[in-house]
């Protein structure tokens, strides 16, 4: 089953709940932070601007205002995170959202590396309460490796932007490396993180993700079984993915296909993932973010206005997914 939660949006990105089951909504390019109040009984959703921001982006790029995440401790503390980029990085901003509006933006987190591709930008809140934060190369492949750079990194901060307790390296955020460009972070109920990942020309990935591993980029692309480094659980050919958001739910998970326009679902089997089946293809266009909404349903976004797409009537969307079809 699929409904529509959003019409004419543009180039949604990031989408975080609130207790009162609306959700916060970043778009890509024009720099709105949205709040999206679903309908009752069907009714179409409200949606209003709360908040905005310079989002030093242009359509076709891949740089704007990106991720959010809502604090687990939100009922107390109000408090958003955003992800952005600036003339000279990107880095991770902290807010609060209260009285119907954003305000307080400031840098807990900068200096990650920025460029019109490869950027990052996907955020979640893990079952530590510590903020996982993908970043890009930024096109530059090597900095994928180099422990002294934040690009090419899962990274895992405190609500204060410093490094969280526990990661390798105890003065750096760095969690994971060797990443090209992970567009999507989801952990399971067992408190595993799974990560998707943008390729290149032969393989795009989704990553069981654990502390310290070297994921390869770019000395590895796709399943390369070379010492050292940690082969995906599946991969595609780009054509078909090119992935990005991506949602747990009731034993699989749940990935937005950007080139290959469908929704991937992927079987889970405790640290295994198999048996990729998409949905959807070329129903909707490009999907880029899934999450999962209080109700249990998918919220998945289209991204057909970013310059890569082809937009119809409508577009951009958020969609309504029962993850029982």
């Amino acid at each position: 089953m699929v409904g529509t939660v959003a019409t004419d949006l543009d180039a949604p990105w990031g989408i975080g709940f609130l207790p009162d089951g609306s959700a916060l909504v970043t778009e890509r390019d024009t720099g709105d932070i949205l709040q999206v109040t679903p309908g009752a009984d069907g009714a179409k959703a409200t949606t209003k601007q709360v908040g905005s921001v310079d989002p030093n982006s242009s359509k076709g790029a891949e740089k704007g205002l990106l991720g959010l995440a809502v604090s687990p401790t939100y009922a107390q503390d109000k408090q958003v995170f955003l992800y952005l980029t600036e003339d000279d990085d990107n880095r991770v901003l902290r807010g609060t959202f209260d009285n119907g509006r954003i305000s307080g933006l400031t840098p807990i987190l900068t200096g990650i590396p920025s460029a019109n591709i490869h950027d990052g930008g996907r955020m979640v809140f893990g079952p530590d309460g510590y903020l996982y934060v993908s970043t890009g190369e930024s096109g530059d492949g090597p900095l994928a490796q180099d422990q002294s750079s934040l690009g090419g990194k899962i990274l895992r901060i405190t609500k204060d932007g410093k490094p969280a307790p526990g990661n390798p390296d105890p003065d750096s955020p760095v969690w994971t490396l060797g990443h090209r460009n992970v567009q999507g972070l989801a952990f399971d109920p067992d408190g595993r993180l799974w990560a998707s990942e943008f390729g290149d020309q032969k393989f795009d990935e989704l990553n069981l993700i654990q502390k310290g591993r070297n994921y390869g980029w770019p000395e590895v692309e796709g399943k390369g079984d070379k010492a050292g480094f940690t082969n995906p659980q599946v991969t595609w050919e780009p054509d078909s993915n090119s992935p990005s958001g991506l949602a747990y739910t009731d034993g699989h998970l749940w990935l937005g296909a950007l080139q290959g326009e469908r929704l991937w679902r992927v079987d889970v089997d405790g640290a295994k993932a198999t048996n990729p089946t998409g949905f959807f293809v070329g129903d909707y266009g490009r999907m880029r973010s899934v999450v999962v909404a209080p109700d249990g349903n998918l919220w998945v976004t289209t991204s057909n206005r970013d310059g890569r797409g082809d937009p119809k009537q409508g577009d951009d969307r958020i969609l309504e997914v029962s993850p029982g079809r």
